[in-house]
């Protein structure tokens, strides 16, 4: 179970959206840095196509952001950055949970056995 699809596409998740937490905070801390571009963190497509392929390993990359600028030359949206935090924390949180989940499970397992 240790080394399940599910365990690594959970672990490799929770790194991604680890990743796309720091990745938030730096464009928020930059909001007001002339010339910064925004950095997003890509990684569900590349999960999703390595779940199907039975395996779950992935690793999240950084890319930067296409979205316009402004005069200053800096892209960060805070409202972006915002709900893409918001959504990144319930994320994790149920990945989380999922991998909480296996775990217990299999401490049951072992001590029923």
């Amino acid at each position: 179970m240790l080394e399940s699809v599910s365990s690594n596409a959970l672990s490799s998740a929770l790194d991604g959206l680890a990743l796309r937490q720091r990745v938030i905070a730096s464009n928020i801390a930059n909001v007001n840095t002339p010339g910064y571009t925004a950095k997003r963190v890509l990684f569900e497509d590349a999960l999703a196509q390595s779940v199907e392929n039975g395996d779950g390993n992935v690793t999240a990359v950084t890319a930067r952001s296409l979205e316009p600028t402004r005069l200053d030359g800096n892209n960060v949206n805070l409202d972006t950055e915002t709900l893409s935090n918001v959504d990144t924390v319930l994320r994790f949180q149920f990945a989380s949970q999922a991998i909480g989940g296996q775990f217990s499970a299999l401490r049951t397992a072992m001590r029923t056995n």
